[in-house]
């Protein structure tokens, strides 16, 4: 039978489940409206200056902050709406990383009892920020690889007389993803009559990464004080290049620490599955026997908290 304990906190979980839901979806359509925004405010800048009221009326009518709890929800979890990156739904990530969650705080039930229900949300949060964290950090890496060549596109295409707009279109049409799907939007706001200027900054704080605001910042510049804009972004591409090499040489660096993060996570598996194998009522012990479980689950977190703390310590070193 489930105690009243038990049924209060599953209660609780799943109501912070509900809310959790409920505030991702709607900071999914807020991110869209404020993608209808941006484009809206982009298309009056260049278009409705003649009625700067109406355009400041479309804006606070179709902009508006959103909530604070849903976006405190929303960061608490790890998922921000405003970075837009390839990625899969949440509403397909957040019930994986619930039953996952579930999943590893029955693992420890042995140890915790009827406890274990409070470790969901916790494990819930972790499991969520730890996925959006890994996506976020792949994604960048591959925009910061990718921009040195698509920088060399645009000094190469300004070199033989062509301008940097068709330059823009010319790397929105090489570049792989995710390179491409922004300077194909910048491409398409060029399109409409934003200013270079203007739309740059805007990329920059799509993508998250300041080799961006680099860009944007020299083409600024070369804008209002004129000069060569091939050799400054040819220095920009060398810039960046070195420290591709230098975060390469950090990670060359740290491989000891974390092929032994690897081996010290896969050798109690590794371990356990022979001795399954070797002798299978000698491992039983720890399904069938209280202490057993116990011993089992405090094995689980305090690995756990190891690799956690390993991977922290490599994090803050390569940073």
């Amino acid at each position: 039978m489930i105690s009243p304990l038990q049924l209060a906190l599953l209660g609780g979980a799943l109501a912070l489940v509900g809310s959790a839901g409920a505030g991702l979806a709607y900071l999914h359509v807020r991110a869209e409206r404020e993608e209808l925004t941006r484009r809206i405010e982009a298309v009056t800048e260049s278009h409705m200056r003649a009625r700067p009221l109406a355009s400041a009326a479309i804006t606070r009518h179709m902009a508006k902050e959103p909530e604070p709890l849903q976006r405190r929800v929303a960061l608490l979890f790890g998922y921000d709406p405003a970075f837009r990156e390839e990625r899969m739904p949440w509403y397909v990530v957040m019930p994986i990383t619930l039953l996952l969650a579930f999943i590893g705080a029955e693992m420890t039930g042995a140890l915790f009892g009827s406890l274990r229900l409070v470790l969901v949300v916790p494990l819930w949060i972790m499991m969520s920020r730890f996925f959006w964290s890994w996506r976020r950090d792949r994604r960048l890496t591959e925009l910061l690889l990718q921009f040195p060549d698509a920088l060399a596109m645009i000094v190469r295409s300004v070199r033989v007389g062509i301008p940097v707009s068709e330059a823009i279109r010319v790397v929105a049409r090489e570049s792989p993803m995710p390179t491409a799907k922004y300077f194909t939007e910048l491409s398409n706001e060029l399109s409409i009559g934003v200013a270079l200027e203007a739309a740059l900054p805007k990329m920059a704080d799509h993508t998250h990464l300041p080799e961006y605001r680099f860009f944007a910042t020299a083409i600024s510049l070369q804008t209002q004080t004129g000069g060569a804009l091939s050799e400054t972004l040819e220095n920009l591409a060398d810039v960046i290049r070195k420290r591709v090499a230098l975060r390469a040489r950090g990670k060359a660096l740290s491989s000891e620490a974390r092929a032994s993060a690897a081996v010290l996570a896969a050798l109690p598996f590794i371990t356990g599955g022979a001795l399954c194998f070797l002798n299978p009522s000698y491992m039983a012990m720890l399904i069938t026997d209280p202490g057993g479980r116990k011993a089992l689950g405090l094995a689980i977190v305090l690995l756990s908290g190891g690799l956690l703390s390993m991977r922290t310590i490599i994090r803050k070193v390569l940073s």
